[in-house]
């Protein structure tokens, strides 16, 4: 990536607009990644060191609905351009909230670090669906203005529906973001192979439904919170009569 390319990057993500959620998620990544470092170093084992690769796709769908945005406010959304940063949105969305099926990894047994390591994977797991929320929003906000609240909300269900399909993908059939892209023909494959075995397909869409209602409830409530309106202050002190 060219300087000029990094310098606009920083300066999308660190507009006035999204400045103080994306500082608070760079924190929060900040401490993830370097606790997860702390433990490889304490322990001497890299087995949790894929957090760290986790969480730098969760940033990804982000990036990419801010290049979106950025491409409607200049009033080019049939361009080519902003047409590739929704369709690379879509794709990597996933990624974010994925981190929480990283908890499998403590099935396996009960350790020393058990404990430990769920914290470490649940903090990951919340600051990965934050980022994508926050992609989410910014991609609600584009379709609300083009067409209406009501049509925003359908693709809220849609894309947070797709969202828990692509994790089941990766997950379930070891997926990557990119393979509809550069593997296609696997893909199809893989996903036949799926739909033609009744008692895997029953279990697995259970999850996709389970995942899906999580991922579409969380957002609400977490939007609901970003509305919450302010209490109405009464009269300080010094202004009330003695």
């Amino acid at each position: 990536m060219s300087n000029q390319n990094f310098m606009r990057l920083l300066n999308l993500l660190f507009k006035r607009e999204t400045a103080a959620p994306i500082l608070a998620l760079s924190f929060a990544s900040f401490v993830n990644v370097a606790l997860v470092i702390a433990r490889i170093v304490l322990t001497g084992n890299i087995m949790y060191g894929f957090l760290i690769w986790n969480t730098f796709l969760a940033w990804l769908p982000l990036i990419f609905s801010l290049m979106a945005c950025e491409q409607y406010q200049t009033g080019r959304t049939r361009g080519w351009r902003f047409v590739s940063f929704v369709a690379a949105w879509l794709l990597f969305f996933p990624n974010a909230p994925y981190i929480f099926t990283d908890l499998i990894h403590l099935t396996n047994r009960f350790y020393a670090h058990f404990w430990v390591d769920m914290v470490l994977i649940l903090m990951c797991a919340f600051t990965g669906l934050v980022i994508g929320f926050l992609s989410l929003y910014l991609m609600q906000d584009v379709v609300s203005r083009i067409w209406g609240r009501l049509a925003s909300w359908v693709f809220i269900a849609c894309a947070t529906g797709l969202c828990s399909f692509g994790i089941f993908l990766g997950r379930f059939l070891r997926f990557n973001s990119w393979d509809p892209i550069v593997n296609p023909g696997r893909l199809y494959h893989e996903i036949g192979l799926w739909s033609s075995n009744q008692g895997y397909h029953s279990a697995s869409l259970s999850f996709f439904l389970l995942f899906a209602t999580f991922l579409f409830t969380t957002y609400v409530m977490l939007y609901a919170l970003t509305h919450l309106a302010p209490a109405a202050h009464g009269p300080s002190r010094a202004s009330q009569p003695a």
